[in-house]
């Protein structure tokens, strides 16, 4: 024999039970405060970004959104979740969850589409 140091498995299995519960807890934990906030988004009141989008109808937009994307587009119509847009002769729906800003085109002085837009 080694001296009597010899550690029996018995003693890992309620230190690696103990772990496992504490990280399932936690997990679920987590997905439900996820849940909650999912929940509490899609019943909350959007009608401030719906009324406010529709300010923008017809006119030449810069739309900016979270993943870091710029859409230069006209804007046709504004419901409750999505933005029917006009770019290049096609038409798209942007999700308005996903808008972070909405502008209208800069001009210059005479009036005519500044070429290089820096923000």
């Amino acid at each position: 024999m080694l001296g009597g140091n010899t550690l029996n498995p018995a003693y890992y299995l309620p230190i690696f039970a103990l772990f496992l519960i504490l990280f399932i807890t936690t997990r679920t934990q987590k997905q439900m405060l996820l849940q909650r906030l999912i929940e509490k988004r899609k019943t909350e009141d959007k009608t401030e970004m719906v009324e406010l989008a529709k300010k923008f109808i017809d006119k030449e937009c810069l739309i900016y959104t979270f993943n870091g994307g710029q859409v230069d587009c006209t804007v046709k119509e504004v419901s409750n979740g999505a933005l029917l847009v006009e770019t290049n002769g096609t038409i798209e729906a942007i999700n308005l969850d996903f808008v972070m800003r909405i502008r209208e085109y800069p001009r210059n002085k005479k009036g005519k589409k500044k070429s290089v837009v820096l923000d």
